[in-house]
């Protein structure tokens, strides 16, 4: 799984290493490197995120783990079967994902919970060796824009073909793969209505048709 992670003193995106500079004297006892990804490599489902937040996965080193959107993901993950155990908000809890993996677009956290064009399409050659790492993998589930575009981009397909769209499925014909778009687990898009837990329910409901072919 390292590969698909840069290494904990990675230096290719200068704004992130700031950051990361500066929360490791801000919170010493964070985890504040790049975030392993989460799950089996021989899963058939993907999951990306934006990045990882402050206090959650930077401070957890698992993705979406004591944050807000991982309130949301995980249990309606486990209400498919996706999932097993307590998620109890950290890395050791026992918390086990089922056919699913769980990364994100870029691997530090950045300032702001803003990430940049340019760390995203750096960040992207982790994303796809991941991708390539993963032999079974038929449906990605981006959560938000961003990581719509790096699965496009790191796929080698043109963003304007393939429109973010909440709940639409979009075939990514050379790869064999479906891309699944939902609306981000965030807070901010929670409280604004953006994303309900309904609407949400019903990506991973489509989720799992698509995943046994009655959808």
């Amino acid at each position: 799984m390292s590969f698909c992670t840069p290494k904990k003193d990675c230096s290719l995106c200068p704004r992130l290493v700031q950051f990361r500079k500066e929360n490791q004297k801000k919170y010493p006892a964070y985890h504040n490197a790049p975030v392993e990804p989460f799950g089996s490599l021989d899963a058939r489902i993907l999951i990306v995120g934006m990045a990882p937040g402050l206090n959650g996965a930077n401070q957890t080193n698992r993705p979406f783990t004591n944050d807000y959107a991982g309130d949301v993901l995980y249990p309606a993950l486990k209400k498919y079967g996706f999932a097993k155990g307590i998620y109890d908000k950290q890395k050791d809890d026992g918390f086990e994902l089922l056919d699913v993996r769980v990364t994100n677009a870029v691997r530090c956290v950045p300032p702001q919970n803003k990430v940049t064009g340019d760390e995203a399409k750096t960040c992207g050659r982790f994303l796809a060796e991941e991708i390539a790492a993963m032999p079974n993998l038929k449906i990605i589930v981006s959560l938000g824009t961003v990581s719509h575009n790096a699965v496009l981009r790191t796929l080698g397909y043109k963003q304007t073909d393939y429109k973010f769209t909440h709940g639409v499925v979009h075939r990514l014909p050379r790869h064999g793969i479906l891309l699944l778009d939902s609306y981000h687990t965030s807070r901010y898009n929670i409280n604004t209505g953006v994303l309900t837990d309904k609407m949400f329910d019903a990506i991973i409901q489509k989720l799992y048709r698509l995943l046994n072919g009655s959808d």
